[in-house]
């Protein structure tokens, strides 16, 4: 029931924010999204799907399909005008409970989503759980700053910033994908210890 209500929380200030979420962080990130996306191969589960932010950035030649999900109605409606290359479809689900059988997909990835889940452990077992045994888990995410000073102002700041605007900024991802029971193949620092690429395997 808690998580529930605060799913449905998640749900209502991403729909009240996705009228200006394109505005923020401009493209700054593109290379990183670019990076995430082109690890991608064969049917793509993209979690957390957005505003759609990532979808010009897949390749035919890598990705066959892509099926992509977002809790909230707000920002799939902005990510139906988006441009992409491969077959795509967008679909309104809770990645806490993926309505997709077993082994569904060659690669399951996210951005900066797991920072906002309620119970990212869940999430990252129903990633695994659709994801082949052969397949690959791809996550570009920012998180906690393990060090005394930055992750004690992340951690004071934390609750208001999940307040405003649904995500928790001193999340600790690796160690949740571990937690979770996948197994971390590499993890590529991209902006120190803020944000980083996983690469993980169910």
């Amino acid at each position: 029931m808690i998580r529930e209500r605060e799913t449905a929380a998640v749900r209502r200030k991403f729909d009240r924010n996705a009228r200006w979420f394109d505005a923020g962080g401009g493209t700054a990130d593109a290379p990183w999204r670019v990076r995430l996306i082109r690890e991608a191969r064969g049917r793509v589960l993209e979690i957390g799907v957005g505003t759609g932010k990532n979808l010009p950035f897949y390749d035919p030649a890598g990705t066959t399909e892509l099926v992509g999900i977002d809790l909230s109605p707000g920002m799939l409606a902005r990510a139906r005008f988006k441009p992409c290359r491969v077959p795509v479809t967008l679909l309104e689900m809770d990645a806490q409970r993926l309505a997709f059988p077993d082994a569904s997909f060659d690669t399951v990835l996210a951005s900066y989503v797991f920072c906002s889940i309620p119970d990212p452990i869940a999430a990252l077992r129903e990633a695994a759980r659709v994801c082949r045994p052969d397949g690959r888990i791809l996550l570009l995410e920012h998180m906690r700053v393990d060090r005394p000073v930055i992750g004690a102002l992340m951690d004071a700041a934390a609750p208001l910033v999940s307040a405003l605007v649904g995500c928790r900024i001193n999340r600790r991802t690796v160690e949740n994908v571990r937690l979770a029971g996948l197994t971390v193949e590499r993890v590529e620092p991209l902006k120190g210890d803020l944000v980083k690429l996983i690469y993980a395997r169910p």
